[in-house]
């Protein structure tokens, strides 16, 4: 049976084999390699979607509830068992609680919902008539396209709700995945940290120490940054639709907020929810302000938040951004739209610490990237290895 270390050396065996390979090869055969490569990596993505989204939605998560565990079992001298148990319920509580918060305000709008349809009532009639005054099609006219829609709608609305249906209990399975698979990565992380170490030679140990702690303090940064220009864009929001007399100013601001997180996708989808809503509870009047300071929201966001409290943790350039975010809705979905970016940030780490891949690393990177981070020697050291050749801690 193989060791790591054979397994290892096998491995640096294939890689010496590769770049020699790759001096002697032609570079359309390269080209054909790369391109192979990624067809078969996005194939299998597609194929695997139920099992690596939760995955590495999980592992996101346990990344995130790292310094909690650590906490529990240092501190509080919890068994790591229990202290990986408790932080996922801490989670659970913190995303409850997030529920809980937008349900009360979509209840308030259920409970107001006869005031809400009269309103919408009122709105279309306004806009049938301004409909009716400029393009001179008449309101009978206007009706009778109306309930042709709607009656194709209701011939399809069995299917419809079936799907829904089938969204819902798919998301909440997914959701208990992302859950286990998370107690079981903080509960083995030490196990998965020594195999990821043990499968290379002993002296590229500082290497995969180095990507593993930079993907975490990474992800962790990204995350927390993530979470606080959440609360920093959902507040502001909320402040000024209030202000404008908006109702339902806190859900408004609460779904921009959590609609924030997506890049680029995620602020149209709250403007047109927003746009919605105003218009049917304010008329046209407040509508231009209300699209204007979501606007405005918008662009102090990614002009000075983003770049100052999630721009500094995650360099990636625009292009990619957007392209990883479109490649990543049409692979996974709405989750890809999630994931992609720290996916991509993760490759970067990856690509800039091996020398083959460095020039990937440079595409997916900012031109004001700075130098990476030197690998710690004290850690790397007191799990064992050699770090003779390790440079110091600066």
């Amino acid at each position: 049976m193989w060791r790591g270390s054979d397994i290892g050396s096998s491995f640096f065996f294939l890689y010496c084999k590769y770049m020699t390979f790759s001096k002697q090869t032609p570079f359309y055969t390269k080209l054909a390699m790369v391109l192979i490569s990624l067809i078969a990596l996005f194939y299998i993505a597609v194929l695997g979607k139920s099992v690596l989204s939760p995955l590495i939605f999980a592992l996101l998560f346990s990344v995130m509830l790292l310094p909690v565990a650590n906490f529990l079992e240092r501190r509080l001298r919890f068994p790591r068992s229990l202290a990986s148990l408790v932080s996922v319920l801490l989670l659970i509580c913190s995303l409850a609680a997030l529920l809980y918060l937008v349900g009360s305000q979509i209840s308030n709008l259920a409970e107001d919902w006869p005031q809400f349809k009269q309103q919408v009532m009122s709105s279309v009639s306004s806009l049938q008539q301004w409909i009716s005054t400029k393009f001179h099609i008449h309101i009978k006219q206007q009706m009778t396209y109306v309930n042709n829609a709607t009656s194709k709608l209701l011939e399809t609305g069995g299917s419809v709700l079936g799907d829904v249906a089938l969204s819902l209990s798919s998301f909440l399975l997914t959701l208990v995945f992302i859950l286990i698979d998370t107690f079981f990565l903080l509960y083995y992380r030490r196990l998965i940290i020594r195999f990821l170490v043990a499968v290379f030679r002993e002296e590229n140990a500082v290497i995969v120490y180095d990507i593993i702690a930079q993907i975490q303090v990474r992800i962790r940064q990204y995350i927390l940054g993530l979470l606080l220009e959440m609360v920093i864009v959902a507040t502001a929001c909320c402040l000024a639709l209030w202000i404008l007399g908006v109702k339902y100013a806190i859900l408004l601001g609460l779904i921009t907020g959590l609609l924030n997180i997506i890049p680029y996708i995620g602020i149209f989808t709250a403007l047109l929810l927003s746009t919605l809503v105003t218009f049917a509870t304010a008329g046209a009047t407040k509508l231009i302000f209300v699209v204007c300071t979501i606007l405005g929201i918008h662009l102090i966001d990614s002009n000075v938040l983003l770049p100052v409290i999630v721009g500094s943790k995650v360099r990636i350039n625009a292009f990619i951004t957007v392209l990883g975010v479109i490649v990543g809705e049409s692979v996974w979905g709405i989750p890809g739209t999630f994931l992609a970016i720290p996916v991509i940030a993760i490759a970067k780490i990856v690509f800039d610490r091996i020398e083959p891949l460095k020039p990937w690393g440079l595409l997916f990177g900012d031109e004001k990237d700075e130098m990476q981070p030197i690998p710690l020697k004290e850690e790397i050291k007191e799990d064992g290895h050699d770090v003779t050749n390790a440079p110091e801690k600066k």
